[in-house]
């Protein structure tokens, strides 16, 4: 089968487009005969060799967190799931992962694929929704009429959590740039501050009870980011290299958010997909044997909005 893989760690160029054995599932996991992966910002940090401590890989290494494809084969003891069936998941960072035309996974780890989107598109949802998702409801927990404030939010965990914390009932004030402002007004934000001319400290003029720091922001202005949280709410931060900050004298929670894979919160946001409640976007489909390209644009700030890396037919 043909994977992309690395053999060293470095800039994206030692990124190879290859022939590889095709893997067999042990007990508990099924291979999964891959529709498409999707790029995150870790699988570069991964290949580049920053997260050799949290997330040890063994060389040669095959990137793609997220996966969307059909069941192809099953292992010793796995109930639930079919050969033929149509799954999303969030596989393991440190085994092998979706950029390849197969790919083992825990059955554990799977969700049926919505319905209402093409099977390549759903790879865009895994890990991003699940971070916007674990972040507003298992950190903040958020409820509705609180104000949140989305630092980052053009992005595309941006995107997910301005639709879910609008579909809570929540006030949603959200940071963008003049390139995604409309996208992030589409997605629900209820007030959009450009962060391009205007600091965030100054635009919330009233308290906010959850902050969702998304950005790569200065440490200085994560640090007044509290300030702007009344008494008893929370700052989860997703940017994990800077600790979130805390106030203790007023209650204010600093929460630093490590994303796990959990199915049946993907099962809860597949079905807010099909029920047109959340939407998916992709900003460009791109075949396997360019993903060393969509890695060189997102290690030169090129790369906007989410890529979905299609495999090739098997």
């Amino acid at each position: 089968m043909k994977a992309v893989r690395f053999h060293e760690y470095g800039d994206p160029d030692v990124l190879r487009y290859e022939d590889v054995e095709q893997p067999v599932p042990g007990a508990g996991e099924v291979r999964i005969r891959v529709a498409a992966t999707s790029f995150n910002g870790v699988d570069g940090n991964i290949r580049g060799g920053f997260m050799q401590g949290p997330i040890p890989v063994v060389l040669p290494h095959t990137p793609g967190i997220d996966v969307a494809g059909t069941v192809d084969a099953l292992g010793e003891g796995v109930d639930g799931i079919a050969v033929g069936d149509q799954v999303v998941g969030f596989l393991p960072m440190d085994k092998p992962g979706a950029a390849a035309q197969y790919v083992i996974a825990p059955a554990e780890a799977l969700a049926a694929a919505p319905k209402s989107v093409p099977l390549a598109d759903a790879a865009a949802l895994p890990l991003v929704a699940l971070t916007a998702y674990q972040a507003l409801f298992d950190h903040a927990k958020l409820t509705g009429g609180q104000r949140v404030l989305i630092n980052g939010a053009g992005g595309a965990v941006g995107g997910y959590a301005v639709q879910l914390a609008k579909n809570a009932g929540a006030y949603v004030m959200a940071t963008a740039g003049p390139r995604s402002s409309q996208q992030v007004k589409t997605a629900g934000a209820d007030e959009i501050i450009d962060h391009t001319t205007t600091e965030v400290t100054e635009a919330v003029t009233e308290p906010v009870d959850v902050v969702l720091n998304l950005a790569p922001i200065d440490p200085s202005q994560l640090a007044a980011l509290p300030a702007l949280i009344r008494p008893g709410g929370a700052l989860v931060n997703t940017t994990v290299w800077m600790p979130a900050p805390s106030d203790e004298q007023r209650g204010v929670r600093g929460i630093d958010l490590f994303v796990r894979s959990d199915a049946d919160q993907l099962s809860r946001l597949v079905a807010l997909i099909d029920s047109g409640e959340l939407r998916v976007d992709v900003a460009q489909r791109v075949p396997l044997a360019e993903l060393p390209a969509v890695h060189a644009q997102a290690a030169t700030g090129e790369l906007h909005g989410k890529a979905v890396i299609v495999a090739p037919a098997a």
